[in-house]
């Protein structure tokens, strides 16, 4: 199963706030996520992001592909650099 970490839009009208979720690739926009990995809210100032980074790196690890939007929100928070780290040390390693 292709697996994506995807952002996932809650809210009401014009107020959108958005959840980062694992779902898989083939499930449609609004369908059911696998996990819930952190929350976006855009409308707050400065915009508020909270990520768990062990479940993201968990599923980082085991393939997952993000879509363009969380991959900047990752980079934001600095977890694709250490993503980026750890696979850089397995290669090494092994």
């Amino acid at each position: 199963m292709a697996v994506r970490i995807r952002l996932l839009r809650m809210g009401s009208n014009k107020r959108p706030s958005y959840r980062l979720v694992a779902v898989d690739a083939k499930s449609k926009p609004q369908g059911p996520y696998l996990e819930m990995l952190g929350y976006y809210n855009p409308l707050r100032e400065p915009p508020e992001i909270k990520l768990d980074e062990e479940k993201i790196m968990k599923w980082l690890l085991n393939g997952a592909q993000p879509s363009e939007t969380a991959l900047s929100l990752l980079k934001k928070e600095g977890i694709w650099d250490k993503f980026l780290q750890i696979k850089q040390a397995q290669r090494g390693g092994g």
